[in-house]
């Protein structure tokens, strides 16, 4: 019997996790990738001898991971070292800073200092998050989001109001401490899901979980050890990659996806897995009447922030370097109005510093440094040049030497921005986004694009603006759960 054929376009976190999936159910697998490298957001790039995580940097839930390789036979020690990050980060305010230690009683001491009794309220919060995590993670997450009904389960009905679901995370947060440095911090996970906190479903205190009991992890020499990873398991399992290959168009015949067009090639198919910008597949490789979605459709949309980035290299180390460092010490209500209401580039940005070589000298020369600067802003905005990117820079850079105490300006020799123009040129990310959609009530589960086409009997898709959402483990779910669909339905 010969196997039957799916072509998957994009090797992101989702496209790799598909691709892989589809070949163990006994498909046969063509990947096909417009860059040069693996990854999608989560690429490689190398300037002057540093090498860069070009996009995620933080490494939560491992049991995700761990759960992913488990189920081709391996293990992550087959392919990468964690190391636990202790501190997990550095939070700095107008006047004070908060180191999150790893240990978790060092932590209730913290909580303590700033905010007596809080120590016993982060207890109470962090067993509901405990809850949420396990129904989330094992029940709701690994649902493909096409009916009602797949949710209807004793755990998650009799369980409905311990998860908080028409709670919003601000309001959750602020039953539980006062002190608006705890608040904030509490808040914080919760911007990885792309929206203000009264806009989060406190459910998402999960996020709290992962981040306080979990912990925070770094795959030794990088991020990209996952992609390499995901990489050499879609290869042992039989699929085939090419690189290099931009998709023009989904050949549509009948309402069935006959096969895929790119400048060098035409692959036939009897199933196509699309795991690139979903907005981007519909508008542009798809013809309008095979599209699920209108151009209205996705203006209505709530989308999670864009950023700005920054890869600097540092001909020096620096006296304390830190991991994970995150900037509060601006008007954090009004950035965030900045890019969830006016919509506008912020005036006084919160922003986020990664220094891998704090704790793996491998990304940069012998006595340098590597950092990699993140500002979030409104996607869809107008103006992204270069000499904005400046200007924004310099405003972090100048904030960002006062709090450590030292100047790194003129020990700058390596330097790459990147912005919402690269989003949209690289990834055909819809208005630049960097997240995909917010996961706002009305933008969860069965409220998502679906990622099975309404129009044509045999496409679907997969990753950040689908099911279950943004962010590397969902994206690794995103494409299990979808082959699965794949292979149940048209096997």
């Amino acid at each position: 019997m010969v196997a039957k054929r799916v072509i998957v376009i994009g090797a992101g976190f989702a496209g790799l996790s598909a691709a892989s999936f589809m070949a163990k159910y006994g498909w046969q697998v063509t990947l096909l990738e417009k860059h040069n490298q693996p990854g999608g957001r989560a690429r490689q790039l190398q300037v002057n001898n540093f090498t860069f995580d070009m996009g995620p940097s933080w490494y939560w839930m491992p049991q995700v991971f761990e759960r992913y390789f488990e189920q081709f036979n391996a293990k992550v020690t087959d392919f990468y070292e964690l190391i636990r990050l202790d501190p997990s980060y550095i939070v700095h305010w107008h006047n004070y800073k908060l180191a999150i230690p790893a240990n978790y009683e060092a932590l209730l001491a913290a909580f303590e200092s700033i905010e007596p009794g809080s120590s016993a309220q982060l207890t109470k919060f962090l067993e509901e998050a405990a809850y949420k995590y396990e129904v989330g993670i094992n029940k709701l997450v690994h649902k493909p989001g096409l009916s009602i009904t797949e949710f209807i389960d004793w755990d998650v009905i009799k369980g409905v109001i311990r998860l908080d679901v028409f709670t919003n995370m601000k309001a959750h947060v602020a039953k539980y401490f006062k002190d608006v440095r705890l608040q904030q911090l509490m808040e914080f996970p919760v911007l990885f899901l792309g929206a203000m906190a009264e806009q989060i479903p406190a459910l998402y205190s999960l996020m709290n979980y992962a981040d306080v009991k979990l912990g925070t992890w770094y795959p030794k020499h990088g991020m990209y050890q996952i992609v390499k990873a995901m990489e050499q398991v879609a290869k042992q399992q039989g699929v085939t990659i090419h690189y290099n290959q931009a998709v023009l168009s989904i050949n549509v015949h009948n309402g069935v996806a006959a096969s895929v067009t790119t400048a060098n090639e035409v692959y036939t198919a009897d199933a196509v897995i699309a795991a690139a910008d979903y907005n981007h597949v519909e508008q542009y490789l798809l013809q309008p009447q095979w599209q699920s979605y209108s151009k209205a459709y996705w203006n209505k949309k709530l989308l999670a922030p864009s950023c700005l980035l920054y890869y600097v290299g540092l001909s020096k180390r620096l006296s304390n370097p830190i991991h994970h460092q995150l900037f509060f010490d601006a008007d954090f209500g009004k950035h965030a109005a900045e890019i969830y209401t006016s919509k506008q580039w912020p005036t006084n940005p919160l922003f986020y510093v990664s220094t891998t070589t704090a704790t793996d000298a491998s990304g940069a020369p012998e006595g340098c440094e590597n950092l990699f600067f993140l500002i979030p802003i409104a996607a869809g905005l107008s103006g992204d040049t270069e000499a904005q990117r400046t200007h924004y820079f310099e405003l972090i850079l100048q904030r960002f030497e006062q709090k450590i105490g030292e100047s790194i300006k003129d020990n700058i020799i390596a330097y790459q921005s990147y912005g919402l123009a690269n989003f949209e040129s690289d990834y055909g990310a819809y208005k630049g986004n960097a997240y995909g959609l917010a996961n706002t009530l009305l933008q969860t589960a069965i409220l998502k694009p679906k990622c099975k086409s309404k129009k044509v009997k045999n496409l679907y898709y997969s990753g950040q603006l689908t099911v279950p959402g943004p962010g590397v483990p969902p994206s690794l779910i995103s494409g299990e759960l979808v082959a699965k669909l794949v292979h149940n339905e048209l096997s």
